[in-house]
């Protein structure tokens, strides 16, 4: 059935609640495979080249349970010496046990004369053998130890095998991450993209770590503990034997809607916190409209529904184990009168009864685990696809073997017959044609969607040509490796990112084995030398992970240093100045003439007051260019710059170090001075 709207939302909403609380165990599992099967064999499969390590880890783990399985028999006849021997201290010394057996039949006990009948260790007289209880118990002692140890190094063995999995499970992702074509991130969300990376792997881990030590030994348990029943009695095994049918309706019952009920109270979860989020990011316009009173409301009725959907799951989560144990109890009492009864008939030795209860203990104790992991294996599994599913993405198309080796020309660019779209059945670049002389700076303008970006893009070779060729130097981009074109190329993006590091890491970035005396130089080039220091400890100022510690200006600033620094031949500036104010527009400016000095540039711009000295503005509409040539020869062409040119208020650049010689300290005096020296349109 197909979901509405609304509920999307809510599970959107559940999923996020679930991951910020970082809960995988308590409550819903993430999702169910589609293809479970495929899946969880394709996982498995990672565990291959630890094929022989997983081998002895499964014989490690048949010893260990073994050796657990046998000691409660062991333990058993540890209880009938005692029995036994406390029983025959009670008899006169010199009696056979046949006489002893004949005259409590003689006397009227045929129980108590079968239960003497069936002991083995009867010596009428001779009383309890401590030496022999000693023996047997140093053995029950030695078993146990013997057990542990193995499973301890069993558990060992798996946490290295699945740590070294995942590890390499990590590496394969990171890979496959690098070889994406930037079109695959332009259709998967970031969030749904990291959640795979580090929410689904760890899933993963935890499946695999916990689910898959405890399936071994649970199986062979369940496996050993029902050999061991049957080898002391069928009869009492039957017992056992009844309560699956009533364990099984248990979870068939309660499991799934216990799931269902916490799939409920997360999806209500989210709701809430979403509401909440609304109400304080909006508060000021709660108050404005005098929303307040609906406002609680509405989060009153979202809290209800909450607490009725938690109410509902954490009753239907807890009444299973009182029901489970209500079972298990059950079972004990039947083992107990039945095991009572087939002692008092002679069928069966006190310490057998003893050592059947511990076997009924330790056989329903692991099946209630792999009931449990059935959740975490299916959870896990549905972790594993999605990121199967990113593992199996198309990769971009490597790079030719025999690729030639990059001209080091001048930076000379020509687009011939370009044609590109993102989909077949939306062209989007057309029959592009033009070419950018050495040195200049080509500006290119337009409305949103004109395929200002994507032209830039494709002289990074971000997405491959559906048609024609672009030539660097006169060697067409598709025959040169992404890693060269992409080396000659310098990018300042309109978002700047920083990495959390030091100021002087960040500007490194451009180049890898720049000096700290070039650092300097380009710092100094783009103005980020005049902020630096100011800032507590310089150029080695650590950014924190957002880099919220300096200004929106500060960090653009240091984008440029960091394209100065890496020296390219070719440079693409996108919207780089759009977000920041007057003032710090001019410094940008200012830096990013000194970063094109020299370059072919290419300079993406809405505001058309920044590129008017251009040697070259490329006016783009629906995919082509519908005209280009200098500013001057635009305005007078009256013709699409012209129309784009008049709908903006137009601002004169300053030079910044006059602006800052001149002591204009606000921003009233800098639109004084843009005001007079505004051109007439």
């Amino acid at each position: 059935m197909a979901l509405s709207a609304e509920e999307k939302l809510e599970i959107e909403l559940g999923e996020q609640a679930r991951i910020a609380a970082d809960d995988w165990s308590g409550g819903v599992a993430p999702g169910k495979a589609s293809r479970f099967g495929p899946s969880f064999r394709r996982l498995l499969g990672l565990l291959k080249p630890n094929a022989v390590a997983f081998v002895f880890v499964s014989l490690l783990g048949a010893a260990g349970v073994v050796l657990a399985v046998l000691a409660p028999k062991v333990l058993g006849e540890a209880t009938n010496i005692l029995f036994e021997g406390v029983v025959s201290g009670m008899v006169p010394a010199g009696a056979t046990k046949e006489q002893v057996v004949q005259g409590l039949i003689d006397a009227g006990q045929p129980d108590l004369a079968n239960v003497v009948n069936a002991m083995q260790n009867f010596d009428p007289g001779a009383g309890v053998d401590f030496l022999a209880l000693s023996r047997v118990l140093l053995v029950v002692l030695a078993l146990y130890f013997a057990s542990s140890l193995l499973l301890w190094v069993q558990g060992y063995v798996i946490n290295v095998i699945m740590v070294r999995t995942m590890w390499r499970l990590r590496e394969q992702v990171e890979a496959k991450i690098n070889r994406m074509p930037l079109s695959y991130f332009d259709r998967v969300q970031r969030g749904e993209l990291i959640s795979r990376v580090t929410n689904d792997i760890d899933n993963i881990t935890q499946m695999m770590q916990q689910s898959l030590s405890q399936a071994l030994t649970s199986v062979l348990t369940v496996i050993g503990v029902l050999i061991m029943m049957l080898s002391i009695s069928w009869q009492l095994t039957l017992v056992v034997l009844v309560s699956f049918p009533l364990m099984g309706v248990l979870f068939g019952v309660i499991g799934p809607r216990s799931q269902k009920a916490f799939g409920i109270q997360w999806r209500k979860v989210g709701r809430l916190n979403a509401r909440v989020e609304e109400s304080f990011s909006g508060h000021a316009l709660v108050k404005v409209f005098g929303r307040e009173q609906a406002s609680r409301e509405a989060f009153r009725v979202e809290n209800e529904e909450l607490y009725q959907a938690s109410f509902k799951a954490q009753f239907l989560s807890n009444i299973m184990m009182p029901a489970m144990m209500f079972i298990g109890n059950l079972t004990y009492v039947g083992i107990a009168v039945f095991g009572a009864l087939m002692v008092a008939g002679g069928q069966l030795r006190l310490g057998d009864v003893q050592a059947f209860i511990q076997y009924s203990q330790q056989f329903t104790q692991p099946l209630s685990e792999l009931g449990g992991m059935a959740a975490v294996v299916q959870s896990g599994t549905a972790s594993a696809e999605r990121v199967f599913e990113l593992l199996d993405e198309p990769e971009e198309e490597p790079d030719a073997a025999d690729a030639p080796a990059p001209i080091d020309g001048d930076g000379t660019i020509e687009f011939q017959d370009v044609a590109f779209s993102y989909s077949p059945d939306r062209p989007l670049i057309h029959d592009l044609s033009f070419r950018v002389e050495p040195g200049q700076t080509v500006a290119i303008v337009g409305p949103t969607g004109a395929g200002k970006t994507t032209l830039v893009n494709l002289i990074m070779r971000f997405y491959e040509l559906d048609g024609g060729r672009i030539l660097l130097n006169g060697q067409n981009i598709a025959d040169l490796t992404r890693h060269d074109i992409r080396a000659k190329t310098g990018m300042v993006l309109q978002d700047p990112w920083l990495f959390a590091g030091t100021i002087r890491d960040n500007i490194r970035y451009g180049r890898a084995d720049a000096t700290d005396t070039e650092i300097l130089e380009s710092a100094r080039a783009t103005y980020v030398d005049r902020f630096v220091h100011s800032l507590p400890d310089g150029y080695d100022t650590v950014l924190d992970e957002d880099a919220s510690n300096i200004s929106a200006g500060e960090k653009q600033l240091i984008t440029i240093a960091r394209a100065f620094v890496a020296q390219p031949s070719v440079l693409i500036l996108d919207e780089a100045t759009s977000s920041v104010d007057t003032r710090t527009e001019l410094l940008l400016q200012n830096a990013m003439a000194a970063l094109r000095e020299g370059r072919t540039s290419f300079v993406i711009a809405h505001r058309l007051s920044t590129i008017r000295d251009a040697d070259l503005i490329l006016v783009m509409e629906n995919g082509g260019i519908v005209e280009q040539g200098a500013h001057d020869e635009l305005i007078a062409a009256k013709g699409a710059y012209f129309r784009l040119y008049n709908s903006q208020f137009e601002q004169a650049a300053t030079d910044p170090d006059d602006i800052i010689g001149a002591g204009i300290e606000d921003l009233d005096e800098l639109d004084e001075l843009d005001e007079e020296s505004a051109q007439v349109r």
